[in-house]
C-alpha cells in the first residue's frame, strides 16, 4: 500500500477513493460531500488541506473549535460533528452550519430556545443509535418516528437528514448493515412524515466507501487525511482545563 506523507497527498486519495465509490453506485462525487475531520489538530494542518482544494472541516469540540476557527482562512465552511454539550449551544451556533449530532428531544428543544433568543436558524440532523450499546447517543429508530413530529414543530432548526455512528465491526463490509438501516430508516420517515430528509452522515476513515455505497451524502474522514491523533489535543496557547 503506497504510503502518503502530507496533508494534500491524503486528501487526493481520499478524493479519489470518493469519486470510485460513488461510481460503484451510480452516482457522482457531486452527491457526497466530505467533512475533513480537524479535530485536535492544529490550524496549520487545517490550511494545508484547504490549500489543497478541501472546504468543509469538523470538530466537535466547541472550546477547540472557538480558538482554532478565527485562526483559518474564512474560506472554510465548518461543521459540529460531536456530542453537542446542552451548555456549549449558545457559543457554538454561530460557528457552524450544521450540527450531525442532535441526540435527543430535549437537545433539539434547548437549540430551539435558544436559537430563538440569538435569532439563529441551525441546520442539524438527527443521531440514530442502531444498536443496543448504553454508551452511545441517539434516538432509537421506534423513538425518532415518536418524536418526529414534534421535533418538525421546533421551528427555528431546519432538519436536514440522519447520521450515525455504528459500532466497530472487525471488517468495513460489516458496516454495511447499519448504513442500509439509517437509509432505510430515512425513507421510511420521508414517507410517514411528508418531509424531505435528503442528508445521510454516515461514515469514518475505515469504511467510507461502504457508507457511500449505501447512500452516504456526508462522510467524515480524519485519520486518513490528517493522520493519527497522537499525543495531547491541540490547545491555543496558554489554554487550559478541559471543555
Amino acid at each position: 500500500m503506497k504510503v502518503f506523507s502530507s496533508v494534500a497527498e491524503r486528501l487526493e486519495a481520499i478524493v479519489s477513493a470518493v469519486t470510485a465509490a460513488a461510481q460503484r453506485a451510480g452516482r457522482t462525487a457531486a452527491d457526497i460531500e466530505l467533512v475533513a475531520v480537524s479535530k485536535t489538530h492544529p490550524p496549520e494542518a487545517v490550511m494545508e488541506a484547504l490549500h489543497a482544494g478541501q472546504v468543509l472541516f469538523g470538530e466537535s469540540r466547541v472550546q477547540e473549535a472557538r480558538a482554532k476557527i478565527p485562526l483559518v482562512s474564512g474560506r472554510a465552511r465548518w461543521h459540529f460533528i460531536g456530542h453537542l454539550q446542552r451548555n456549549k449551544i449558545r457559543q457554538a451556533l454561530p460557528l457552524f452550519e450544521l450540527f450531525h449530532g442532535v441526540d435527543s428531544l430535549e437537545t433539539a428543544r434547548d437549540i430551539q430556545r435558544i436559537a430563538t433568543e440569538e435569532s439563529q436558524r441551525p441546520t442539524v440532523l438527527l443521531e440514530v443509535k442502531l444498536s443496543e450499546e448504553s454508551q452511545k447517543f441517539g434516538f432509537t429508530p421506534d423513538q425518532l418516528r415518536e418524536q418526529m413530529e414534534e421535533l418538525l414543530a421546533l421551528d427555528r432548526l431546519t432538519i436536514g437528514g440522519l447520521m450515525c455512528i455504528p459500532p466497530p465491526q472487525p471488517k468495513a463490509e460489516e458496516m454495511r448493515p447499519f448504513f442500509a438501516k439509517l437509509r432505510e430508516l430515512r425513507d421510511r420517515l420521508q414517507t410517514e412524515c411528508r418531509v424531505g430528509l435528503p442528508q445521510l452522515s454516515m461514515g469514518m476513515s475505515s469504511d467510507f466507501p461502504i457508507a457511500i455505497e449505501e447512500g452516504a451524502t456526508l462522510v467524515r474522514v480524519g485519520t486518513a487525511i490528517f493522520g493519527d491523533r497522537s499525543g495531547k489535543a491541540w490547545r491555543p496557547t496558554g489554554a487550559t482545563g478541559e471543555e
